[in-house]
């Protein structure tokens, strides 16, 4: 008998990147043709298809059956599963993941991460370190909800074009930050998105992500941490590591990096960054 985890695809997680992992794919329609994230559609395909459509994709949660579904296969080997979704305040997924588990009450527990991307990796990427210490699943539970409010994600957004097309701001605000080289700063709190600032230029927008990491008192290395980027390129990420490597030097040898997909990418747009870490405090 062992844990299995369960995650949803805007975790932007790999199946092989864990063993005893799975991930379920959100659902993204482009006009009238729909795609498995990362399952028929990967990221590279998605930015594709994001930077030469005139409107947005639309994002759909995971349905209750889908979780059902694999579920049942993982509890007839006699595991036990412990399911870890985006914010519930961001999507229905952890609704669908919780209806699904009202039929396997002693062998299915569902985290709502309040987070996304590179901040529920965290959280399952934490939940695969608490298993590998032997810890049973209701006590790596109660664990996972207690470090889950102290990560935190700060996100810098490269263009305002993808939250003018989705209606979150206004074509002239749209311009007007264009033109200004105006940067929004984003972070997730209390599972929801909120604006830390907007800056003018990289520079001051870095300042910013700098100044969360230390009212958070600092990036605790001992615990899972990762850095993501939406688009094609990874230019963008690595100025942003050159340009902070006092946050990092001599603290860790390797930042781990992952492209961010669909479910954020679609608001995000290309060119955004993301970091995301366990406050000291």
């Amino acid at each position: 008998m062992s844990i299995h985890i369960i995650t949803d695809s805007s975790s932007d997680i790999k199946n092989s990147e864990y063993k005893n992992l799975t991930v379920l794919p959100m659902t993204i329609t482009f006009g009238d043709n729909q795609y498995k994230d990362g399952v028929t559609l990967d990221h590279k395909q998605f930015y594709e298809k994001l930077i030469e459509s005139d409107v947005l994709p639309v994002t759909s949660q995971i349905p209750p059956f889908d979780f059902e579904e694999a579920i049942k296969e993982i509890v007839s080997n006699g595991d036990t599963v412990i399911i870890i979704t985006l914010s519930s305040k961001l999507s229905g997924t952890w609704q669908s993941a919780s209806i699904a588990a009202k039929n396997f009450p002693d062998s299915v527990y569902v985290v709502d991460s309040e987070n996304i991307t590179v901040g529920e990796h965290i959280l399952v990427d934490y939940a695969f370190r608490l298993i590998d210490k032997g810890m049973e699943a209701a006590n790596i539970v109660e664990e996972l909800n207690f470090i889950k409010k102290k990560i935190h994600l700060v996100a810098l957004l490269d263009t305002l074009e993808y939250l003018k097309k989705g209606g979150r701001i206004s074509k002239t605000a749209a311009l007007a930050g264009n033109i200004l080289s105006i940067k929004p700063v984003i972070a997730i709190t209390d599972g929801e998105v909120s604006i830390l600032g907007k800056a003018r230029g990289s520079k001051q927008a870095n300042n910013l992500i700098a100044e969360e990491i230390k009212s958070s008192g600092g990036i605790d290395f001992t615990k899972p941490y990762f850095l993501g980027y939406t688009g094609l390129s990874t230019a963008l990420i690595e100025k942003y590591i050159e340009d902070n490597s006092v946050l990092w030097k001599g603290k860790t040898e390797k930042l781990p990096i992952g492209s961010v997909g669909g479910t954020i990418g679609t608001h995000a747009g290309p060119g955004a960054i993301a970091v995301a870490w366990v406050g000291e405090r």
